[in-house]
């Protein structure tokens, strides 16, 4: 659904690069000690309940380049599927975490522990699914999209329910490539691209 603009008009958006890390990750773009601690450095603390696991990816061009300055921002539930300061919810789990792609080989690399189902507001579950925000040079608007895992059961999850292109479901599927290891691929256009949401 299209929220009517009559009312509020949007901002006008630019290009988030090549300078985005300066203001947001300062250490990766050479500031070392800049700040006594940088925001969103890990999404957990030692000691996390639930399996720890390792996501790595990369996020594509529309030439299939690997796309060296992403900054990717991501939001999730502890292991039990509760977020940060809900009542029950772990404490070693922040659920936000801001990191970057690496300048050499454009991969990203995300530890966590692995989300449990989180309920909606009709009542129906969510399958364990990790929140995604991208931005990097040449995207105006950063852009929004989920991580959901092959190993766990998806059928019903009220989001994909509601891809209507079937096939376009496996973009947002992470592959396990290993014990806790998991491949997840972002591409921004043509084949195979990445479903992303208008958050």
């Amino acid at each position: 659904m299209v929220q009517s603009l009559d009312v509020l008009q949007e901002t006008p958006s630019q290009t988030a690069g090549p300078y985005v890390h300066i203001g947001l990750i300062q250490a990766h773009a050479g500031m070392e000690n800049y700040y006594d601690e940088e925001l969103g450095q890990s999404p957990i603390e030692e000691g996390a309940l639930g399996e720890v696991i390792e996501i790595t990816g990369s996020v594509y061009d529309g030439t299939g380049w690997a796309l060296r300055d992403a900054l990717i921002e991501s939001w999730q539930p502890d292991a039990q599927g509760k977020f940060s300061k809900q009542d029950g919810a772990d404490p070693k789990v922040h659920g936000y975490c801001r990191f970057a792609a690496d300048a050499e080989t454009g991969e990203f690399t995300l530890r966590t522990v692995k989300p449990g189902r989180v309920g909606s507001r009709y009542g129906v579950m969510q399958a364990p699914h990790i929140s995604l925000w991208i931005v990097a040079r040449g995207i105006n608007v950063g852009l929004q999209t989920r991580i959901y895992f092959d190993d766990e059961n998806n059928a019903g999850d009220p989001l994909l329910s509601r891809i209507e292109q079937t096939p376009r479901v496996q973009t947002l599927i992470a592959k396990k490539t290993g014990e806790g290891k998991y491949r997840f691929d972002i591409r921004l256009q043509g084949d195979g691209e990445t479903v992303f949401l208008d958050i």
